[in-house]
């Protein structure tokens, strides 16, 4: 058997075990939870890429910023072209350094779980983005239980992205999807600073 042929053969194989699991696999009756995490960089972008894949199907998206200030970011930027669609709500107020004001911090975050939970329960959105909520949770501005009984109480048709380094445990155990970003090598770590339209 020639390279070629057996290359077709394999990928027929393959092809058919794909078809019996797509065929297999059902379209769940809610909305999904997904977590990007880990100390790699991308954990937003990747929220940022699955809006711009709802917006392209004309779905309802909504947006809130727990960590991250009142920055012009490439995204927003972006973003503010489809305000029918899209509801965004930056309510951080910078990096937690920045602020250096716990309490201050802890009724930023309350303020902005608020906002999401009423975004959630909704049933106007198919998509809702808590951006950075996981560092939120691990300064102790939120706690997990009261993230999981918001996500419990969504609309069936809210699929929810919580975005953030170190996802608490009991999230990822209750998440639809979690993926976590491994940092190999970043730009900051040879004195590169932060680039307008790849970093922000």
């Amino acid at each position: 058997m020639s390279n070629s042929d057996a290359h077709k053969d394999k990928m027929k194989a393959l092809q058919t075990e794909q078809r019996k699991k797509t065929s297999e696999a059902t379209d769940p009756d809610r909305g999904l939870v997904l977590i990007h995490t880990g100390n790699g960089k991308g954990k937003s972008s990747s929220a940022f890429g699955v809006i711009a894949r709802a917006l392209g199907w004309s779905k309802k998206v909504g947006v809130v910023q727990f960590i991250k200030g009142k920055w012009i970011t490439g995204e927003r930027q972006f973003f503010a072209k489809f305000e029918d669609q899209l509801h965004w709500h930056t309510m951080g107020e910078g990096f937690t350094w920045d602020t250096q004001d716990k309490e201050r911090d802890i009724a930023a975050a309350q303020a902005a779980f608020n906002r999401a939970i009423e975004m959630m329960k909704s049933g106007d959105y198919d998509l809702v983005v808590l951006d950075e909520i996981n560092i939120a949770m691990r300064y102790e501005y939120l706690n997990v239980e009261q993230v999981l009984e918001g996500l419990k109480s969504r609309s069936d048709k809210t699929s929810v992205i919580l975005t953030g380094r170190d996802a608490k445990q009991e999230l990822c155990d209750y998440a639809d999807l979690v993926t976590e970003m491994r940092e190999v090598k970043h730009p900051f770590q040879s004195g590169i600073k932060a680039q307008r339209g790849i970093d922000f």
